[in-house]
């Protein structure tokens, strides 16, 4: 399996202990997270070789980044060391009819202020077999969407397959500067990541016959909404996370992959939420891990479902399995039954 190449920003993640909220908390709790470096981290947990390609700043708290994905055997000797800060992130979770919050403190981080040209794209992905980036990196600024465009265009040059997450942040960008990048973006890309609300929020795409907040999912809609992308952008595959939201506490989670013109629908699981944060990370992992692997369309998207679905039930932004476990899970043992 060649390694995969991801590209994002690595942030520090502050959370208040348990379920307090924020104007609660006496202390925080401090670890590391960020779309394209939680990727990386559960795909080298799956037992790939993952590489994270981002700026940090040469002091302790870059370092301290640094580390963060070298315990987890994640190439990161294409970091680039400079700039001024890290980018920090601020979780409350939230419990039964109380939403999760996050709050953003990273204008002006390193990757932020990064420019084209300075990362050396031919080197990175000499030996790379695949390439994964989200719509959060070219969210933060014009060079970092530049950088986006020019990352996809070397890993074209070296016949490295492109897959992209939507992940829409309304707090990072306008919905129509949204639309108008990634569209610039999709072109390059072999597998897209999005759920109902990125396709609505950028492409102004809609699932007919859902209603996200009232937890109803329609399973035509989200096969219409895959084709309209697939047909509107050449991109092969789609995959849409499903999640239906009992509260924040519970879930039902499952996966459509839409492949060779065909949908294929995961089991569903419900799910009792410890950190929802990542999730879908996880899944966009588990589809790369086993399209590495050279799983059926139908096995890819039930792995990867199993393997999103366990990452609920770890704090945290990593998903920090073994792909045995969610072999497991994916065939039918989620008893939760002690192991002995």
């Amino acid at each position: 399996m060649k390694k995969v190449v991801t590209f994002g920003e690595l942030m520090l993640r502050l959370a208040p202990e348990g379920c307090l909220r924020f104007v609660q908390a006496e202390k925080f709790q401090a670890t590391m997270g960020g779309a394209e470096a939680n990727v990386a981290v559960d795909l080298a947990c799956l037992g790939a070789e993952a590489a994270f390609v981002t700026k940090l700043p040469a002091h302790e708290i870059g370092q301290l980044a640094v580390n963060s994905l070298r315990r987890f055997g994640v190439d990161t000797s294409n970091i680039l060391r400079g700039g001024a800060r890290v980018g920090v992130y601020y979780c409350e979770k939230g419990a039964s009819q109380r939403a999760s919050k996050v709050i953003y403190d990273r204008a002006g981080s390193a990757i932020a202020e990064a420019r084209p040209g300075e990362f050396d794209w031919d080197a990175i992905f000499g030996e790379a077999g695949w390439f994964h980036f989200t719509g959060i990196t070219p969210a933060l600024s014009e060079g970092c969407a530049a950088l986006c465009l020019e990352a996809c265009q070397a890993a074209r040059r070296h016949g490295v397959p492109v897959s992209c997450d939507l992940n829409y942040r309304r707090n990072l960008w306008p919905r129509e500067q949204a639309g108008r990048v990634m569209a610039g973006l999709m072109p390059y890309v072999r597998l897209l990541v999005a759920n109902e609300e990125d396709a609505a929020d950028v492409f102004g795409i809609h699932a007919t016959g859902s209603d996200i907040e009232g937890g109803k999912l329609s399973r035509e809609g989200y096969a219409d909404v895959a084709r309209q992308l697939s047909e509107r952008f050449g991109i092969p595959e789609i995959a849409v996370t499903l999640r239906q939201s009992i509260s924040a506490s519970d879930n039902i989670w499952a996966g459509m992959l839409y492949s060779n013109q065909k949908c294929y629908f995961s089991k569903e699981y419900p799910v009792h939420i410890v950190d929802r944060v990542g999730g879908g990370d996880s899944f966009g992992a588990g589809l790369i891990f086993a399209t590495l692997e050279g799983q059926s369309p139908a096995g890819r998207l039930e792995f990867a479902v199993a393997a999103s679905c366990l990452k609920h039930s770890i704090e945290g932004d990593f998903n920090v399995i073994s792909a045995g476990e969610a072999r497991r899970l994916a065939g039918g043992s989620g008893s939760g039954r002690v192991q002995r």
